[in-house]
């Protein structure tokens, strides 16, 4: 008599092991991708620059700052991706907001809280103005926000040259150094801490005892906060949910009475804020602003949130993912920086690391749903 095992009969087939259950969970976080990235990045400069300076106390700084900056863009960006649509007039936001804060400052006579506060209103009508057109005209996005690119960089353009009969707004911040909102957005934090390192001889100091670095930028605060409400509003709130429902399936989402057209405009909204954060955070550290600035961005911040899991079809992504994104772009950046290599092989690499990324989270995603 022939004995059939449970492990042997189709009809029963044998349970899958707690590790084999685990590796699937893994698989399916949209963020794994980009850590791993994270860790070869890493590894590949510390042992091809690990002598340059990069991974010193200044270098850390630098490609923390260049990071924070593109990971304010992308943690909006990549809510938005995961809502189905994308965002290609951010960069010309961010050149707007900065000769908006500019003109108002130099030309007006404003204070700079209220500049700023200005700039954010702006960005607001912007946004809205983006989500309605998208909602109402059924339009791809792709096409409304790439209107949107070409018109506000003409509008910054020719608003700036007409009034400064210049391109660059300089002198922004002179004799308000010291104003709480130029330190809460362009300042640095940290600098007891630097200090008593460099006293103990843990980090670098200068003749007279100081430390090479004084600080930290606030951007880098700005983006652990921008990323943390990012991560909190799609895992712990129902806005979340509709956020990836409608990425989804809008259809689908709009019958079981998600409000699709109202999660669409405020997440227009959500990236013009955060271009506008990002202009602010330029003009007050710089203290000047510049008609051309934020060029690219809108690709580099895309780029940053595919890298970190978001799919390009909505409906599957993270902030936390996308963080990691334009974490492995600020050290390449500054790691070919560093190592003296040619930075016009940083355009190969971004677009190696979009194409790559796509192909991997496609791949990854796939065979997650086939191990359910």
């Amino acid at each position: 008599m022939t004995i059939v095992t449970d492990a042997l009969n189709p009809a029963h087939p044998p349970e899958p092991k707690p590790v084999s259950r685990r590796l699937v969970r893994l698989m399916r976080r949209p963020e794994l991708g980009a850590i791993t990235g994270t860790i070869i990045v890493f590894l590949a400069f510390g042992i091809t620059a690990g002598n340059s300076g990069l991974f010193s106390m200044a270098g850390i700084a630098n490609f923390l700052q260049v990071s924070a900056q593109l990971g304010i863009l992308a943690a909006a960006v990549a809510l938005l991706m995961i809502g189905g649509e994308f965002d290609l007039s951010l960069g010309s936001m961010i050149g707007f907001a900065s000769v908006t804060i500019g003109l108002c400052v130099t030309q007006f006579g404003l204070s700079i809280p209220v500049a700023v506060a200005i700039a954010f209103v702006i960005a607001i009508i912007v946004g809205a103005l983006n989500g309605i057109l998208v909602v109402r005209t059924r339009l791809p996005s792709f096409i409304v926000t790439l209107a949107g690119l070409f018109i506000l960089r003409g509008l910054t353009l020719a608003i700036t040259r007409t009034v400064t009969g210049r391109t660059q707004i300089p002198y922004i911040t002179d004799g308000q150094e010291g104003s709480f909102v130029v330190w809460l957005f362009g300042g640095k934090f940290g600098a007891p801490v630097f200090a008593w390192l460099a006293a103990h001889g843990v980090i670098a100091a200068r003749p007279d005892g100081s430390p090479m670095v004084q600080g930290l930028s606030m951007s880098i605060l700005w983006w652990v906060a921008v990323t943390a409400f990012a991560t909190w509003l799609l895992i712990k709130t129902r806005f979340g949910n509709w956020v990836f429902a409608v990425g989804g399936d809008d259809r689908a989402a709009r019958n079981v009475g998600v409000p699709v057209d109202r999660v669409k405009i405020l997440l227009f909204i959500g990236t013009a804020l955060s271009a506008t954060l990002f202009a602010v955070i330029q003009v007050l550290e710089a203290g000047s602003a510049d008609t051309l600035r934020g060029t690219q961005k809108e690709f580099q911040a895309i780029i940053a949130a595919v890298i970190g899991g978001c799919l390009l079809t909505g409906g599957y992504g993270s902030a936390i993912g996308a963080m990691f994104g334009a974490l492995i772009f600020g050290t390449v950046e500054m790691g070919i920086f560093y190592t003296g290599i040619d930075t016009d092989w940083f355009q190969v690499f971004l677009g190696s690391m979009l194409l790559i990324a796509v192909l991997v989270n496609n791949y990854v995603r796939r065979k997650a749903t086939e191990a359910r």
